[in-house]
Order: C-alpha cells, then sequence, then structure tokens
C-alpha cells in the first residue's frame, strides 16, 4: 500500500507538459531548465581516465576527499568563502540530493519550512514527501524578502527557511544586503536556513552573493550543484556546505539512501571545479546574450517579462495556457502555477536553448 506522504506529492506540473512535448517530434522545448552546451570535453576526459583505470568503487558518503578538498578551493576562488574546510562538504547526488538530504535532517514529520512562490516546485515535494509541511511564502513585487509575509507564515513548528539566488523560476538574485539582512531574521527566530545555490555561477550582470559569506554566524545548509554551471545535468553531481555536525547529519542520510555518490561522476566532478573554468564563462556569456535577446523581442511583442539577474529563464506575464500553446504552436514552456500559486498567470521560458527557439516560443505566446 502507497504511504500516504507519497500519495499526497503532487507530480511535477513541468513534467506534464514535458511528457506532452516529447510525443511532438516538432516541439520545441522551452520547459527544461537544462543547459544545451555539452559537458566540457575535459570532463568527460577525466571520467573516461577513472572509469578506464579502476575507479569504480566505492567511496565515502560524504564524498571523495579530492572531490571535497576541490571544493572548498572553489568557495574560496569563485564565492569568495574561504575557510571552509573538508568536514563541512558532503558531495550529493546533484543539488536535490543536497536538499533532500538537507530537509530529513533537519525536520521532523510535521514540521514546518518556509518555500518562496514562486518556487521550484521540489522545495515543497520534498518536505511533503518526508511528511513535513512546507509554508509558502510569498516576496515583495520586486522579489525582495517581505518580512510581514514571513512573520504570517512562520510558526511554533517552523524548523528552516528555503532561500533561492539566483532564483528559478523568476531569476531574481538578492544582493548580500538583503541576504545578511534574511539571516538576521533567521535567527531570531530560531530557524536554518537551506540555501539553493545551483546558479550561483550563471549570474548575468553581477556574481552573485553566497549566503553564508553574508550571515557567517547563521545556522545554514548551502547547496550548489555542477548540472547547470558545467552542463553536466545527467551526471548528478553536487554538494552541501555546513556545519561539521550538520555535514555528518547530511553523511549519515546520504549514507541510507544511495551510499554514495557515482564514484565516475565524482571524478569528472575533481576535473570541472579543477580545470579550466573558461567554459563556464562560455555558457555564461551566451545565456546572457540570450536574455538580452529574448527581452529586445518581449518588448518588441509587447510582453510584459521579468528581467533576469541570474540563471537561465524569462518568467513571462500571460493568461496562456502552457498545454494550449503546446496543442497550437508546438512551444512547449513550464506553465507558471507549476510554481506556486503566485505562479498563475505566468510562464517560464528556459534561455538554455538556441536563441531562435526563445524567440519563436515568444512569438507563439504574443499571437495566442
Amino acid at each position: 500500500m502507497t504511504s500516504p506522504e507519497v500519495k499526497n506529492t503532487p507530480a511535477s506540473g513541468i513534467r506534464a507538459v514535458a511528457n506532452a512535448a516529447w510525443a511532438r517530434p516538432d516541439a520545441v522545448h522551452l520547459e527544461f531548465g537544462e543547459p544545451d552546451f555539452d559537458t566540457p570535453a575535459h570532463v568527460v576526459e577525466a571520467a573516461d581516465r577513472a572509469a578506464r583505470t579502476g575507479q569504480t568503487r566505492y567511496g565515502p558518503s560524504a564524498g571523495l576527499p579530492a572531490l571535497r578538498a576541490a571544493v572548498t578551493a572553489k568557495l574560496a576562488r569563485d564565492n569568495g568563502f574561504p575557510g571552509v574546510t573538508p568536514e563541512q562538504v558532503v558531495v550529493t547526488a546533484g543539488g536535490v540530493g543536497g536538499l533532500f538530504a538537507a530537509y530529513r535532517t533537519l525536520l521532523s514529520a510535521g514540521d514546518e519550512i518556509l518555500v518562496p512562490d514562486p518556487g521550484w516546485p521540489n522545495f515543497s515535494t520534498i518536505a511533503t514527501i518526508l511528511g513535513a509541511v512546507p509554508r509558502p511564502y510569498r516576496l515583495s513585487p520586486d522579489f525582495a524578502p517581505d518580512y510581514d509575509e514571513l512573520e504570517t507564515r512562520t510558526s511554533p513548528r517552523t524548523k528552516a527557511i528555503l532561500i533561492n539566488s539566483p532564483s528559478n523560476p523568476v531569476g531574481y538574485q538578492w544582493s548580500i544586503e538583503q541576504l545578511g539582512q534574511l539571516g538576521d531574521w533567521a535567527a531570531r527566530h530560531g530557524l536554518t536556513v537551506i540555501s539553493d545555490e545551483c546558479y550561483d555561477q550563471l549570474w548575468l550582470d553581477n556574481p552573485a552573493p553566497t549566503f553564508a559569506v553574508a550571515a557567517p554566524e547563521v545556522s545554514h545548509v548551502t547547496v550548489f550543484s555542477l548540472s547547470k554551471s558545467y552542463a553536466m545535468t545527467g551526471w548528478r553531481v553536487g554538494y552541501a556546505v555546513t556545519s561539521p555536525e550538520l555535514a555528518a547529519g547530511l553523511a549519515r542520510v546520504q549514507e541510507v539512501t544511495a551510499s554514495c555518490v557515482n564514484t565516475i561522476a565524482q571524478h569528472a566532478a575533481i576535473a570541472a571545479l579543477t580545470g579550466d573554468q573558461q567554459c563556464v564563462a562560455v555558457m555564461r556569456a551566451a545565456y546572457r546574450e540570450r536574455r538580452d535577446v529574448a527581452l529586445a523581442a518581449a518588448q518588441r511583442l509587447g510582453l510584459a517579462v521579468t528581467r533576469p539577474a541570474g540563471a537561465f529563464y524569462l518568467w513571462v506575464s500571460s493568461d496562456v495556457e502552457a498545454q494550449r500553446l503546446l496543442n497550437e504552436t508546438g512551444t512547449a514552456v513550464a506553465p507558471g502555477e507549476a510554481f506556486g500559486s503566485a505562479g498563475a498567470g505566468h510562464l517560464r521560458l528556459s534561455l538554455a536553448a538556441a536563441t531562435e527557439h526563445v524567440v519563436r516560443g515568444l512569438n507563439d505566446i504574443a499571437q495566442l
């Protein structure tokens, strides 16, 4: 018999559109946030080398020591976050593996977690499947923290708050001052901050600040991923950074759910983090160019959109239903309501696709 937690966990509205789009050979896919770049060659070569030299056995549940060390160097180099020790790092099965481990470590059945609305659906569904309660919170009109709203959503059962900057689906990026203020608020309420920073290297205007740098004294689990920055979605490697005590908890969760992350993929991740970083700059520049072309096209077409400061999405105000758009034009986009009640009347287009496909998608929306 299926457990109530699994029964109560809704399927992804994004997947519903994607499944229908996959049945159409002519579909233009703008529904998923997946880079259209290939994984960099030096990363693939490192994986091939690891496989051919027998680096295929179990590893520590928290990750290979060399990868955890590479993460600490990357944090200092790219995030302005020096002083992290390998004991504070847990290598996870993608960013979602880090989120799951953080939720499982911090939340018991019936506990509450604050999640952004609009926000990536898994922020809520991970809580639901664990028997915890997601409490959506809306942001201010310019997507800054709304502390009056947060106060109304917080209860004695609230144990954590999830933040996401740069954001999926909107692309907003909080300043270091905003992150610091949020940290102060969380500390006053005794909450741990789970900071999803999977798009940390895909800032489009200015480098994205890291929560732990803005609020170093606040209890946190900061989750990163190689999926987006290095076009490694299928490799399933991410990492979480937290206190040594919480890191031990995350590693214990991973021990009983996955044993360890794919060892070959971990060797690929070492090459990604320690190798030439020009590949990241190239992809970031391409997303920036696509964003600018898309913004100009939206203005020309009279579509209201939110200018993304990071990640690779375009948040479009539109009453067009995603399923109707697919049926009538062959363009697949993510329905706004999949990201929460605040997403109603919106569509999310991925900029991780060819520029001509993005422009076509905007044209199709404008014509319906």
